[in-house]
Order: structure tokens, then C-alpha cells, then sequence
């Protein structure tokens, strides 16, 4: 029989996110309890073990990336994830994954808990032609560091933590409520297994202490407003010997003065005199590669769009250029002299006497709007 999707498994959808998949387990999980399927135990148990196959590979970015692109093929299952039942071992690893994060604690661990560090995020302003080109860009990051004096462990230079008197230095304690057997964070030493009786002066034992790192981000070309660039381990240090968090660095690409962007395309607005609007001429255009000559037509109405192709940018996941598309803003001449606006009553005098075949639009929109009256009044 083949193995039913992974994602129809769990019942979410292929963009779902890392909360919903568990949730959805979690969800799958108690519904498929022993205690609740008595009268059909082995059905149950095929579910459950359907569903725990289903989140080992989804809670798993490689394995996820891996089954998206090849299907069941892609992913080899392994270990306890892919397989068990409702034992110790199986179910039990419910509350590990699963209710870990309601509890405090993780999977069972037979030594102290360690933690990775959290991520970062980081704004990073660009202007428009650093985003097209791409760059080296240095940045100054605060974080969480590993403290030099102690090495990270928070205890004064030439002594040691001791194990916690709690836990013994697991990290966990176990509580046994009902059916079910909890581990949770020791309170005592906060899931470190150990203790410090002398601690550090410079970290005050907390192992870290906080920095501002200067780092190196290559950015490349074509990113947009919005794009994110991820430096692995360069978040927060890990506590008790945990990897570091990662950085993300978001884009943040600042208005330009003359073009505005979209995907690989770019926009701008022209301001083209009356009479070259009327009679027809050659703007010069801007461009990120330089000036370009526009013909305008004879003519050409306030509003019009030319498309110049191959003159827009490439992005990071196409390689392809854009296009840049210029609007005709036709702009109205201010501050006459007399004798200009005498010239220019003249001028609109022979125009009106000609009718529509000068103002084609005008004409039309009057007729329009003697219609619409006409509609109304009747």
C-alpha cells in the first residue's frame, strides 16, 4: 500500500509553518491515545505510527526540504522517528517533541540541558543602486558573546561549577503525574545541571555577556525590499556549550528620488514641456546605466506610458532584466509675461475654432457629460 502524504497525513498545507505541524501532531497524537482506542488498538497504533513518521520528516528543515523535492523517495527514515509504537519509547517521545516547551523541558537527557542561542535580526538600509549591484556592507551587530574570562561557563577563573544538588546534574527532575511520567527543567539550577558558587565578576556567572560585533554581510545583487539574508551562527552565543543563534539580516531598500521599483521592473515620471508634448521632440532619460534619448510623438497626451525594455534590473532569483517604464507628465508653463499670455489666449483661440479635430478628448468628454444630464433630467 503507498505511504499516504506527509502533509494529507497531518492534515496542513505545504506552506504550513513549523508551529501548525506540530500542533497539528500534537493534535493527531492525543486523538491516537491508547486510553482512548481501546476497542481498536491496532488501528490506533497505525495512525499514530503514520503521523510520528509524518512530523519527524516535517519538523526537520533538511528532511522537509528533501521530501518536498523527491517525495517519500527523498527522505530515508531512521532511529526511533521512524518507527515505534505506543511504549515508552514511542509515545513517550510525544511529550519529548511535542509538550517539551509546555513543561520546561525536551527530550530526556541522562546529563545537563544545553540551549542555542537565539536569532538575531538586523535591519539593513540600502539605497536602490547598492541593492542592484550588490555589495560588501559592514555592519555592527549587539549579542549575547561567550565570556572570555570564564570561557562560558560563568564560574570565577580557576574554579569549576559543581553539580546541582537537585538533579543530581541531569538538568531535569521527574514528576509523575497520573498515566504520565514528566521530565521538567530542574528549578534549582534552570536546566544547567550545575551550580556556581563563585561566579564570574565579569559575567556575573551568567556565562555571556554583551558585545558589539562587527561583521561582513555580502549582499547580492538584486535584492529587494524585504529580502532576508541569513549568516548562520552569528545570533546569540549558546548557553552551557549550545550553538550560537543565527542572524537575519532584512533588506530595507530607501525611496529613490527618481524611480520607484517593482520585482525586476523599474518606473519613473517625465515632465515634458507643453510644446514638445504638442509638437513632438527628444527627452533625456535617466536610467541606472545612464541617459537615454525618449522620442515623444507629436502629440502625446499627459499620462502616457513608454516602455523601454531591457533597462529595468535583474533580482536575485532572476537573471533576466526588467524593463523601465517612463510616464509623460505634460507640465503646465507658470508665471507669464503678458506678452506670453497674450500669445497663448491667441493660440487657444485658433485651437477652439478648429473643434475636436485639435481637442479630440475634450470633445468627447463634453459629449459625454451633455448625455448624462440629458439622462437625468428626462
Amino acid at each position: 500500500m503507498a505511504k499516504r502524504d506527509y502533509y494529507d497525513v497531518l492534515g496542513v498545507s505545504k506552506s504550513a509553518s513549523a508551529d501548525e505541524i506540530k500542533k497539528a501532531y500534537r493534535r493527531l497524537a492525543m486523538k491516537f491515545h491508547p486510553d482512548r482506542n481501546k476497542d481498536d488498538a491496532g488501528a490506533a497504533e497505525a495512525m499514530f505510527k503514520e503521523a510520528k513518521e509524518a512530523y519527524e520528516v516535517l519538523k526537520d528543515d533538511d528532511k522537509r526540504a528533501a521530501y518536498d523535492r523527491f517525495g517519500h523517495d527523498g527522505v530515508k527514515m531512521g532511529g526511533p522517528g521512524g518507527s515505534g509504537g505506543f511504549g515508552a519509547e514511542g509515545f513517550g517521545d510525544i511529550f519529548g517533541d511535542v509538550f517539551g516547551d509546555i513543561f520546561g523541558g525536551g527530550r530526556r537527557s541522562s546529563g545537563p540541558q544545553v540551549f542555542r542561542g537565539a536569532d538575531l535580526g538586523y535591519e539593513l538600509r540600502l539605497d536602490l543602486e547598492t541593492a542592484v549591484a550588490g555589495d560588501n556592507v559592514t555592519i555592527d551587530v549587539p549579542t549575547q558573546v561567550a565570556c572570555d574570562s570564564c570561557s562560558g561557563s560563568g564560574a570565577r577563573k580557576g574554579t569549576q561549577p559543581v553539580a546541582c544538588s537537585t538533579c543530581g546534574g541531569a538538568g531535569q527532575v521527574r514528576m509523575q503525574q497520573g498515566f504520565f511520567s514528566i521530565q521538567q527543567t530542574c528549578p534549582a539550577c534552570k536546566g544547567a545541571g550545575t551550580t556556581i558558587a563563585e561566579p564570574c565578576p565579569d559575567c556575573h556567572g551568567r556565562g555571556r555577556i554583551r558585545k558589539t560585533r562587527t561583521l561582513s554581510v555580502k549582499v547580492p545583487a538584486g535584492v529587494d525590499d524585504g529580502d532576508r539574508i541569513r549568516l548562520s551562527g552569528e545570533g546569540e552565543a549558546g548557553r552551557n556549550g549550545g550553538p550560537s543563534g543565527d542572524l537575519y539580516v532584512e533588506i530595507r531598500v530607501t525611496p529613490h528620488k527618481i524611480f520607484e521599483r517593482e520585482g525586476a521592473n523599474l518606473s519613473c515620471e517625465v515632465p515634458v514641456s507643453f510644446a514638445t508634448a504638442t509638437l513632438g521632440g527628444e527627452v533625456e532619460l535617466p536610467t541606472l546605466d545612464g541617459h537615454v534619448s525618449l522620442k515623444i510623438p507629436a502629440g502625446t497626451q499627459s499620462g502616457k506610458v513608454f516602455r523601454l525594455r531591457n533597462k529595468g534590473v535583474t533580482t536575485v532569483r532572476d537573471p533576466r532584466q526588467g524593463d523601465l517604464f517612463a510616464q509623460v507628465a505634460v507640465e503646465t508653463p507658470i508665471n507669464l509675461t503678458p506678452e506670453q499670455r497674450d500669445l497663448l489666449e491667441r493660440f487657444e483661440t485658433a485651437v477652439q475654432a478648429g473643434g475636436e479635430k485639435h481637442s479630440p478628448r475634450a470633445g468627447g468628454w463634453l459629449d459625454t457629460v451633455r448625455r448624462f444630464f440629458e439622462r437625468i433630467s428626462s
